[in-house]
């Protein structure tokens, strides 16, 4: 019993980077604008899930750029458009937004990603609310 239990500790401890629960998940945003009559509810992937970090308890002796946390974040992605119903002809109704084909614990590129762990806001709808299911 010993021997299993110490090779499932160093197999673990070797591939528990690998192992990570970073994975595309489904996701619905809401999105309104104010001039158009609608709220469009899109349903589409994220990324999301746990990354293997650690903290270093000797931080001053370490280069900033050693400290920083892997998050779950974009591999690959694409971008889809959707028309919000509902809009006047002078406002431009199409809403553009990311869907993750796969994801990988790297750091946080605020090119395209919130890095944010605060919410702004919450995901709702204030007008009637239109599926879009592409």
């Amino acid at each position: 019993m010993r021997p299993f239990f110490v090779m499932s500790l160093l197999f673990g401890l070797t591939f528990g980077q690998t192992a990570s629960l970073c994975a595309p998940s489904e996701y619905t945003i809401h999105v309104e604008k104010r001039e158009c009559a609608y709220c469009l509810a899109i349903n589409t992937t994220i990324c999301a899930g746990f990354c293997m970090t650690r903290d270093s308890n000797g931080k001053k002796l370490l280069l900033k750029s050693a400290l920083s946390q892997n998050v779950c974040t974009y591999k690959e992605m694409s971008y889809q458009t959707a028309l919000i119903p509902g809009c006047p002809h002078h406002t431009v109704p199409y809403y553009s937004y990311p869907v993750a084909l796969s994801c990988k614990c790297g750091k946080c590129n605020t090119d395209y990603s919130d890095c944010v762990r605060e919410r702004v806001r919450t995901n709702y709808c204030t007008k009637p609310q239109k599926l879009c299911t592409m």
